[in-house]
């Protein structure tokens, strides 16, 4: 699991509830389609990742500057800090 003490950026407390736990946010709404999802820790937003067409996880990251997502993929837990650039 994940050590917080390596990045300031982690929320403190429980993760974020997902809003749409069934996919990415905006393909859901726009028909489009996903590779992996991503949880934002700050908000609960369920972006796709950056192998997907649409790269939704990165564009929240770049409109919201909420720093931390985490795999919202079965099986795995590792979170990437887009201030630092890194898995924390």
């Amino acid at each position: 699991m994940t050590d917080t003490a390596t990045c300031e950026h982690v929320p403190a407390g429980d993760t974020a509830t997902a809003r749409t736990p069934d996919g990415c946010e905006e393909c859901l709404a726009s028909g489009g389609r996903w590779v992996h999802l991503r949880l934002c820790l700050t908000c609960g937003h369920v972006g796709c990742c950056d192998s997907s067409p649409s790269k939704h996880a990165t564009g929240h990251f770049n409109e919201t500057h909420h720093p931390v997502m985490q795999s919202f993929q079965p099986g795995e837990d590792w979170r990437w800090c887009y201030v630092d650039g890194r898995m924390v």
